[in-house]
Order: C-alpha cells, then structure tokens, then sequence
C-alpha cells in the first residue's frame, strides 16, 4: 500500500500567510473549551435587532431627509436595507456551512488564508471595543434628560473634567459597560433573555412612534408630503447619498454569526436569525421614516431630535420622554451587542494559536469564556471612562466594512475553488507512519495557495494495486487536469473581479483628479471587473461545494452576481470613509502585523501539521485506527 500525504505545516515566509484551517466546528474541543448550545431563532432575532437598532436612527432621520433624501427618506432606508442584505446572504451561508464563534474571521481563515483572517479578527477587535466605549459614552447624555437636563444626573454619575488634564471622564459608560460585562459573564441564556427583553421595550417605542406618527398625519392630512419641491428634492443622487449613510443603521446583524457556537440548530436558526433581524429592522426604519416626513416638512426638520420635536409641534411635548426612553433602551441593547462577539472573536484566534490561550478559556459553569469577556470589558468601560471616542466612528466602520467584503469574498471561494476538506494529523504521528522529511517538501499547490498532493496523489492517495487499464487511468487523468484548469480559471477571475472593484472604486471616489485620468481608471476597473464577472458566470462552479462544511443549510442566491455586488458596494463605502479613519486604523493595523509576524506566526497550531484528504484519513481511520 502507498500512502502520500501532502504537508500543511511550515511557518515562514508567504506559505504562513496563506496556510488554511479547515472546518473544524465539529471538531471535540478540550476541556474547558465548550461552549454551550443554548440559543433558538427568537433569541437570535432577539440579538440581531437588539445589536442593529441603536439610538442613530432618532437622528438619523432628521439629518438625512434635511441633507439627502428630503420625503424620498423611506426609500433611502429600503436602498440600504437591500444592500445590507447583500452581506447577509452571504453570512446566512457561511454561518450554516462553519457555525463557529470567530464569524468573518473563522470564514476568512477557512477559505482565503492565515493572513487575511489575523487582520480581519484584529479589525474586529477594534471596532467591537470602540463602538461598545462609543456607544456606552451615548448613554448618559441621554439619560441625564429624565433628571431634568444635560447635566442633570447625579454627582457620582456625571461627567466631569479632570483638574490639569483636558480630559472630561464619564463615569455612568463605565458603569454601565462594567454592569454588562457581568451580565455576560452569567451565561449566553441569561444575557440573551436580558437583551431579547431591552429589545422588545425599544420597539414598542418604536411602534409607538409609528402608531402615534400615523394618527396625526390623518389627522392633518399627511400635508407635508405635499412640498413644492416633490418627493425627490435633491433628486436621485441624494436618495444614494442618503441611502450611504443610513447604511450604517443596518451594521449590528453579524453579531448573530458570532453566536453560532452556542446554537441549537445552527443550519436552520442562523440564516433564519439573521434574515428575520435584518426584515424587522427595516420595517421598522422604513415606517419610522415615513412618518416623521409626513408629519414635519422635511427642511423644518431638527436635525439632533426629529422626532422628539415632532411630536411636540403638534402638542405631545410629552413624547419626548417616550423618545428618550427608546434611545436609552436602543443604546443599552446596542451596548450588549457590541460587547457579547469581542470574547469570542478572541477565543477562536487563541484556539487558532494566534493568541494567547487565556482568551480560549471557557468556564465550567457558565459555558462562556468568562476571561476574555472580563478582559474586553474592562477596555472598553476603561476608554469608555477618559476617552470621547465618537470621532473614532469611522475606525468602526472599516471594521465592518472589511469583513463584509471578505465574507463575500469567501462565497465566492467556496463555491469555485473550495479548500480541501482536511483532518490535522499532528506532526509527531508522521514519524510513526515513515514519512520522510523529504518528501514533506514535494507539494502542489491549488491555485489560491494552499498545499495539496500532486496529480497522482488527487486520483487517490490509498492505492492497494495498480491501475490496469490504460484506458481508464487516461480518461481519469484527463479529467483531474480539466479540474484543475476550472480551479485556475476560476481562482484568476476571482482575483480579477477584486482587482477590478478596488480601481473601479478608487478611481469614481477620486473626484479630485482630472477628468482623462479619472475616466482611464473607471474604464481600467471595468475591463478587469466585467470580464472576471463573465467568466464566473459561464463556467460551471466547483462540485465540493455541495459538501464543504455542513451540508444542507441555506445557500447564498445569485451567485457570482450577489457577492460581487456586495464587494463593489462594500468597498465603495470603505474608500469613502475618509483619510483620518483609514490612518488610524492602519496604525491599529500595523501593530496587529507586529503581533502576528513576533507572536502569531510561530504559535498558529497550523504549524508544523500534516493534512490528510476526510475521506482517505477515513479509511485509515477504519483500517487501522492510527487517528482517534
């Protein structure tokens, strides 16, 4: 019997960069790191719209239909709303076929490389610590209107400046980013319950806003549509515009995928968590929006409490308090949901080895990983205390935006040129089996980088004789070369359609630049776009894709057309975020890189593995009981 195995390991160098994890959710953890499957489909809705609506959309509202969308608001929010879901087509697919905790990063690793995966994990470390300080600093400004004005609140709760130091600390953030994090520490059922109730109060306030919005516009006869100017003031271009910025109401409903580890049914409920969350959102956004312009012209509009002010312009100055009370209520769930995903994304890039393993503990009792959800609090209720953290936003965004764009990314891997699905042998067993260093060195290569077997090892690693018809072995032959060839193509055109949105997108965003110049990079980013997206849709995409990953859960529609219109939108948005946040974030960036070339790099437990095919480890399984 000949049995070949082709190498996985090594450490250095680009082969670091681009060495993938395979699907491993299934996987027996070791003790102390199970995480409890708790949660069914209304507890992720309960999540996804606790952690998507937040206190933005209270003025959001009155900024854009001023700025942007005028009456044609609603319309805003429904544009957003459907590029939003773009993303989440793609997540529903990943979360059922890899139900892991780490979301886009666990995607990332699994179907492009190490490399993309650290930074996409390391990005989401920042943007859940900064948008949980951010949102926690919201709180009390809010809070404080109930005790009769902005600087109302009691003494141990108010803000206050630090003699000698330019620096204003909040001490309610703090306290309210320490009470969460204790929360969570409780367990995923305890908190969730806790969320899906916060959640609930904030859209009867919503509702309320809506019920009561629509009795005045009957009674008045919803006269502020009728504007001179139409319902398209600003004409399509602003409903776009506005559309670009209340996009960022939708961000919240990837933190269901981060939960997938801790769901029953996770084939079933995550697709239909995260579409259901995404729906209610936007309902809700949508009627909200189509209130308030019908009840204020929309140039009348307050553009820090629309709502609020509206119902007081028709006597309901009380509603105020409703309004605030939602805002809190949204900024508390919020707070939850930014602060439950952060100790997972952790605990999964420890388990990976690029991390300390501090981060991968899971109490006994809980079934949380308590550490690491102690440690990300104590962060974010620490900038939540001495930092204002608002003009920080954009670092958020990227954070999002970057996994979005990967995730959708990863779709497109995974249907044409999957990963082989592996099973880690560890290295010291490839001395038991007499495999030589040097043949270890002897391997092909899939076309986006991993280490395979050769041709001959593709046709069958496990021979007990050799192929007797000549015939037979051709026609074998022939058709793993053809396979191969599908897999160049499609892994080409794949980077082509990348390639082609990251200069097509640069170059409209660059209004600065002459017109010739500006028009040779569109049409640059056209030609390497338009055809890669062709060539996808003509060949035929990759058998293995039926059975990477959990077979049987939701499949992403539309494909290559959706992922790839959700990576143009997606980085549309990214370049346009601006220069101050990408230079922060590059700086957040380039520590992470010091961290995975001085730490990760050397620890990942892909190091120093030997992959073997399931289906051949299989067979030796059975044969001869060498892998437990």
């Amino acid at each position: 019997m000949a049995l070949q195995i082709g190498g996985g390991g090594g450490g250095g160098g680009f082969r670091s960069l681009m060495r993938r994890k395979p699907v491993d959710s299934d996987r027996v953890r070791a003790e102390g790191q199970q995480l409890a499957k708790e949660l069914n489909i209304l507890e992720l809705v309960a999540i996804g719209v606790g952690s998507t609506i937040g206190a933005g959309v209270y003025v959001l509202v009155g900024t854009v239909a001023r700025e942007h969308a005028g009456p044609a608001l609603a319309v805003s929010f429904l544009i957003a709303g459907i590029a939003a879901a773009l993303s989440a087509f793609c997540y529903a697919e990943l979360a059922s076929r890899c139900p892991s905790a780490g979301s886009a990063y666990h995607y990332s690793y699994i179907c492009i490389g190490e490399g993309v995966a650290w930074l996409i994990g390391w990005s989401l470390v920042l943007e859940y610590t900064l948008g949980g300080s951010a949102v926690a600093r919201g709180i009390s400004p809010n809070l404080a209107l109930f005790f009769g004005g902005p600087d109302s609140l009691p003494w141990i709760l108010a803000r206050h400046q630090l003699p000698w130091f330019d620096v204003i600390v909040d001490p309610c953030a703090a306290a309210l980013v320490l009470a969460v994090t204790a929360l969570l520490c409780l367990g995923i059922k305890e908190s969730s319950y806790v969320q899906a109730i916060v959640t609930i109060m904030n859209a009867c306030v919503m509702l309320f806003v809506i019920i009561a919005g629509c009795y005045i516009g009957f009674q008045i006869g919803w006269e502020d549509y009728k504007v001179t100017d139409g319902y398209f003031p600003y004409g399509v271009n602003g409903v776009l515009a506005g559309s670009a910025t209340v996009f960022f109401a939708y961000i919240g409903f990837d933190t269901v995928a981060s939960t997938a580890e801790e769901v029953k049914n996770p084939q079933r409920d995550l697709p239909l968590g995260i579409g259901a969350a995404l729906s209610i959102c936007c309902f809700l956004y949508m009627m909200v929006a189509v209130v308030i312009v019908g009840i204020v012209p929309y140039f009348a509009m307050d553009p820090d409490t629309p709502i609020s002010s509206a119902f007081a312009k028709h006597g309901m100055q009380w509603a105020m308090y409703v309004v605030t009370s939602g805002a809190v209520l949204a900024l508390c769930s919020t707070l939850m949901g930014s602060l439950l995903p952060q100790p997972r994304i952790l605990m999964t890039m420890a388990r990976d080895g690029l991390l300390p393993s501090f981060f991968s503990d899971v109490n006994k009792h809980t079934q949380v990983p308590v550490k690491g959800t102690i440690a990300a609090g104590i962060c974010a209720a620490a900038l939540a205390f001495f930092m204002d953290v608002s003009q920080l936003a954009g670092m958020v965004s990227v954070g999002t935006l970057l996994s979005f764009t990967m995730v959708a990314v990863s779709i497109l891997i995974l249907r044409y040129v999957p990963p082989e699905e592996v099973v880690p042998l560890p290295s010291p067993r490839r001395e038991s089996m007499g495999l030589s260093q040097e043949y270890d060195e002897e391997k092909g290569r899939d076309p986006l980088g991993d280490e395979i077997c050769d041709t001959s090892q593709i046709k069958d690693l496990i021979m007990t004789e050799p192929m007797k018809d000549p015939l037979l072995e051709k026609k074998q032959h022939k058709g793993t070369m053809d396979e191969m060839k599908r897999r160049k193509i499609a892994a080409f055109s794949i980077g082509s359609v990348c390639l082609g949105v990251l200069v097509l997108t640069a170059s409209a965003s660059a209004t600065w630049l002459p017109f010739l110049p500006l028009c040779i990079g569109c049409i640059v980013g056209g030609v390497l776009l338009i055809p890669g997206l062709v060539v996808l849709c003509c060949i035929d995409q990759d058998d293995g894709r039926h059975s990477f990953g959990h077979s049987g859960g939701f499949m992403c529609p539309f494909v290559p057309f959706l992922p790839v219109v959700c990576i143009l939108i997606n980085t549309y948005l990214l370049i346009n975020l601006g220069g101050d946040a990408w230079l922060r974030v590059g700086i957040w960036l380039l520590i992470g890189v010091f961290i995975y070339i001085f730490y990760g790099r050397t620890r990942s437990s892909l190091v120093d593995v030997v992959y073997v095919p399931v289906a051949k480890a299989d067979v030796r399984r059975s044969s001869s009981g060498f892998m437990s």
